[in-house]
């Protein structure tokens, strides 16, 4: 008589969306993944790479032990299987070597995007590097959401004080650059996109994106607008002179806290719809149109996430969306751009931020929150002298494939003494470290959401203990630091840091947060325990002034970096490029950056490493569907197959982010076989940038393309 499977409800750590799910098991086997229908969040709803946590899990890629890179006798590196003791003890080995020969500036330190997906990576991490306060950190922050976090510390006073869309009450809604059918949202936790805009749009409301390619999010929506890529901040400030010209001012609630009008009036004046339409393509009424939307709906959201992020004014881009909904009085308003109240609170015990207070050695590019720009991270190994990056530890991260020229930080790499790296993958950036130390899967540990609770579209909250025990003999990424921490500082003649397990400090944070035991909830973590899909904790609510960090809890709009770096945007405006085209970056929903590639569920069908073109671009440069290109900039070259779109603004092209996995020493078949496909970061310039931030500007590059091999055969991946 066959076991009734087991049923395990969990939130799937794949991205943002945190949708909840039912996990049956039979032994150490995965029976189904289904959505969980009394998740207060997800409502059941799941995208495909939901069922994939299976793939991950018993991926049989995934390192299971520690290794160690050797030499062979014929000269190149492979990778052998070592003991954890040996393992730590040699990466705690060269950790204090460094440090004793060049100080704690010796080591770097770069964290990956899948780190604030598991909890563990954020709790702990202080074991190790409280030992090491180095200046040479490094993150996924710089070549992603930055500007959202320099916005966010400048008007509010906490970098994470970061607001999202109310969409389930909103009348009108201008979106900039973001793909959320694509992402489950991205710094805005919103699982089942698609059905909340079918329910706006069948309230009355309407969705207008603004994107250089027609995407499936734009493909929903009410109205699509074609941009060119770099522009997007011309548009934002004419909607403000606009908003200013024609009196639409209306600040509602927040009246009294809002300071720096004139001073931004005065910045705008010369930005003006027409000046904006010719830079952006955008007609000027329509540009106008857009301004008069927004103060006059009744509810109504500005928002621009990647698009607008990940390009040479990225930082002024996310300043005026925010001053747009200031404006407006759509700010912290039902239905307009809100901030969420997490059951765990960080930004009460979390640092808010600093800018500027040390920088490169070479570029002079400014820390964020004790991070340097990761564009910077190649030239801070290969460059001589005092603080110059000797050992790399990387934590859950594949920089090689996901900051600007990967090429020349993938040959950086090679000229490291050490290199440490915390990942369960010999991926292409892991294939040069020492020692990796691979952590338990995912579904080996519990789970708290700690970062994107904090983004959501709805107040909830969700534990869940593990689906599987730990291995006998595997570590948790926490108890790896924790080691390596205690090794540390016993080598330095410190103490340890004192720590307690992650869901320890999660009940911590629980009772003592803003639904603890203050409140009528009384949540802990037993509550959650007890309620397996998550307490729902209600709609979003107006939290200001009382939530501002700032001095005298006030918003002053006009932030002087931002409104000093608006004659670079106008002279940015004028320059024309040489090159012909603009490359942007492009997700797909079965996809995740780098990491996820080796799923067969998630690579199926026909490859997706494409590079579109517009019918117009591919009839003039004689290019025929499925003929291989050689997209070129100043940084380098790849040669990717085109593919023909419509969805594609003429002059603009798009590649996918994350792939390029056919390096050697790589240890991931499928992706390797089914779906290599070539890194875009290839032809990303280490120099493009947005100056005033250090973000990298990966959209808007410019390229050139060069017909190379013609009738490229089609394949279809089973």
């Amino acid at each position: 008589m066959s076991q009734e499977p087991t049923k395990h409800y969990r939130a799937c750590h794949l991205c943002e969306a945190m949708c909840g799910v039912v996990i049956e098991t039979q032994g150490e086997e995965i029976v189904s993944i289904k959505g969980d229908d009394n998740d207060p969040l997800s409502r059941g709803h799941i995208c495909p790479k939901a069922v994939a946590l299976q793939d991950l899990h018993q991926d049989p890629d995934r390192l299971r032990q520690p290794m160690r890179r050797i030499r062979t006798e014929a000269g190149d590196y492979q990778h052998e299987p070592i003991g954890w003791d040996e393992a730590l003890d040699l990466a705690a080995e060269a950790i204090l070597k460094t440090v004793n020969q060049y100080g704690v500036d010796g080591v770097g330190a770069y964290f990956g995007n899948p780190s604030v997906h598991n909890y563990g990576m954020m709790t702990h991490q202080n074991a190790l590097f409280s030992h090491l306060r180095t200046r040479n950190r490094f993150s996924a922050t710089s070549v992603d959401q930055l500007p959202h976090h320099l916005a966010a510390m400048w008007l509010y006073g906490h970098k994470s004080m970061l607001s999202i869309p109310d969409i389930d009450r909103t009348e009108y809604f201008l979106m900039f650059g973001a793909n959320p059918l694509a992402s489950n949202g991205s710094i805005w936790t919103v699982p089942d996109v698609r059905q909340r805009i079918k329910d706006l749009k069948a309230r009355g409301g309407k969705l207008v994106v603004v994107d250089p390619r027609r995407t499936e999010t734009a493909e929903l929506a009410s109205e699509h607008h074609f941009v060119k890529p770099g522009s997007d901040a011309a548009v934002l400030l004419a909607i403000i002179n606009v908003l200013f010209r024609d009196d639409l001012i209306d600040l509602g609630r927040l009246e009294s806290v809002v300071d720096g009008l004139d001073e931004v009036e005065a910045a705008v004046k010369g930005i003006t719809p027409a000046i904006a339409a010719e830079a952006s393509g955008i007609e000027a009424a329509v540009i106008e149109g857009f301004a008069r939307n927004l103060a006059r709906a009744e509810r109504a959201i500005c928002y621009g996430r990647m698009g607008i992020s990940v390009q040479r004014f990225g930082t002024i881009c996310q300043w005026a969306t925010q001053v747009i909904n200031i404006l407006t009085g759509n700010l912290d308003e039902p239905g307009g751009m809100m901030f969420t109240t997490p059951a765990v609170d960080q930004l009460v015990n979390t640092s808010p931020g600093g800018f500027g207070r040390h920088r490169s050695r070479k570029r002079n590019l400014p820390e964020f929150d004790r991070e340097l720009p990761a564009a910077c991270l190649a030239e801070e190994i290969t460059e001589p002298g005092e603080g110059q990056i000797k050992l790399l530890f990387t934590g859950a991260g594949n920089p090689v494939l996901s900051t600007p020229a990967g090429h020349v930080l993938d040959e950086a790499l090679e000229q490291l003494d050490f290199m440490i790296s915390l990942d369960p993958f010999l991926n292409e950036t892991t294939r040069h470290a020492d020692i990796i130390l691979p952590p338990t899967s995912a579904l080996e540990h519990d789970h708290y959401d700690i970062a994107f609770h904090g983004f959501a579209v709805r107040n909830t909250a969700r534990y869940n203990p593990p689906v599987f025990d730990k291995p006998a003999g595997a570590m948790h990424d926490w108890e790896i630091f924790e080691a390596l921490g205690k090794r540390v500082a016993e080598g330095l003649g410190t103490e340890a840091k004192p720590s307690m397990a992650p869901h320890h400090i999660i009940d911590f944070g629980l009772q003592n947060g803003p639904y603890g035991k203050q409140s009528e909830h009384n949540l802990s973590l037993q509550t959650l325990i007890d309620n397996p899909s998550g307490v729902d904790l209600g709609p979003l609510e107006s939290r200001l002034p009382e939530r501002l960090f700032t001095a005298e809890k006030r918003i002053y709009i006009a932030v002087a970096p931002v409104l000093a770096d608006l004659p670079r945007l106008a002279e940015g405006l004028k320059q024309a490029g040489e090159r012909e085209f603009l490359l942007i970056g492009r997700r797909h929903v079965r996809d995740n950056n780098s990491w996820m590639h080796n799923s067969r569920r998630l690579v199926k069908g026909k490859p997706r490493c494409t590079l579109l073109v517009n019918p117009q671009d591919a009839e003039e440069f004689a290019l025929g569907e499925g003929d291989l290109v050689r997209v070129e900039s100043d940084a380098g070259a790849v040669v990717a197959p085109v593919q023909i779109s419509d969805a594609m603004m003429p002059g603009v092209v798009s590649l996918p982010h994350g792939y390029g996995h056919d390096l050697q020493g790589v240890k991931a078949d499928i992706a390797k076989t089914v779906a290599p496909g070539v890194s875009c970061n290839n032809v990303t310039d280490l120099n493009y940038l947005d100056d005033l931030s250090g973000n990298a500007a990966v959209n808007g590059v410019p390229v050139s393309l060069t017909a190379a091999i013609h009738a490229m055969p089609e394949a279809d991946v089973g």
